[in-house]
């Protein structure tokens, strides 16, 4: 219920933080990126506790297969 810069600060930490857990169990860190959108890209645009918690997510976008 923050402002809209504090709610992008809080995106931006939550995808690093599972940037960083996935790069400890040994996903190199050069294959991820980790891009918080604050409130910007809602899943459920609705102003209810369950969309705000709907939205409190992380999504994983794989944009290309590793080469071998």
């Amino acid at each position: 219920d923050g402002s809209d810069e504090a709610n992008l600060t809080l995106s931006q930490a939550r995808a690093e933080t599972v940037r960083n857990y996935l790069i400890r169990r040994g996903v190199a860190d050069g294959r991820l990126t980790a891009v918080g959108y604050g409130e910007s890209k809602p899943v459920i645009p609705a102003e209810t506790p369950e969309a705000h918690e709907a939205n409190r997510r992380v999504e994983l976008v794989i944009t290309k297969r590793a080469s071998k």
